[in-house]
């Protein structure tokens, strides 16, 4: 039988630097999907918007967005995903969780921080890739500009999706449009991305574009607007796919670290 991985996206727009607006916005998107849905997928830093002046919010608020997140998973039987600003140890991160109905969850930092904005100046970088073994797909979530960067993105993990949450500004969205299928052609995989919409308090407008594209680079489902998009991924889908086409038993071997 295929297994199935039914996901849903909220692609919408963001309070600046609120997590709580933020955190009750998105409780009542939350509730509006559908019962059979496995996965939820929010935007990049989707409590505060792209700050890069994390100490305006409560060094709290990270600790409770995970709260939030684990307490909608288990109300909803279902797995959210999304980025956070968040404080540990006296640093800063822009943080994915993917938190499960059973309350655990895993985490990735971003790799590639936005130099253009700064970022890598108030955040600190992550080092490790996240793998996800989750209803019997195996997921790699990562972030944003981790986009630009197809050698981190590498599926040398022989993983089924590839997850990008991100706040991705309107000026570059067919660079947008354009990796998210290629990572999905070169990677055999689902690639997923998922982007906000609206603008921000420093004026930059962002359009969407939120999609999903099966492993041969077929466009599924795709988003310009405020709403909620289900999409389901097939595992047999895959499988087929790889064995039709080994294009990945033909890829260079190499490591990062």
């Amino acid at each position: 039988m295929d297994k199935k991985l039914n996901i849903a996206f909220i692609q919408t727009s963001l309070v600046w630097e609120n997590p709580e607006a933020n955190r009750n916005h998105f409780s009542k998107k939350v509730d509006s999907i559908s019962k059979d849905t496995d996965l939820i997928i929010l935007p990049e830093m989707f409590t505060t918007g792209f700050t890069m002046s994390p100490q305006n919010m409560n060094p709290s608020e990270g600790r409770k967005t995970l709260d939030w997140m684990q307490m909608e998973a288990r109300n909803r039987k279902t797995a959210l995903i999304g980025s956070i600003v968040f404080l540990e140890d006296g640093v800063y991160t822009n943080r994915l969780l993917f938190v499960e109905p059973d309350g655990k969850f895993s985490k990735y930092d971003k790799r590639h921080t936005f130099t253009l904005a700064g970022e890598d100046r108030v955040y600190s970088s992550g080092t490790k890739k996240l793998i996800v073994n989750y209803k019997g797909f195996s997921i790699c979530p990562m972030i944003c500009y981790d986009l630009r960067f197809p050698v981190w993105a590498r599926n040398t993990e022989d993983y089924d999706v590839l997850i990008f949450v991100a706040n991705w500004p309107k000026p570059r969205t067919m660079a947008w449009d354009v990796l998210l299928r290629a990572r999905a052609i070169e990677n055999m995989a689902y690639c997923v991305g998922v982007n906000r919409i609206g603008t921000d308090d420093n004026g930059h407008e962002y359009s969407g574009h939120s999609a999903v594209y099966d492993c041969l680079g077929e466009q599924i489902v795709f988003s310009g607007q405020d709403e909620i998009v289900y999409s389901s991924l097939s595992k047999e889908h895959i499988t087929f796919a790889r064995n039709k086409l080994k294009f990945l038993e033909d890829a260079d071997d190499f490591k990062l670290f």
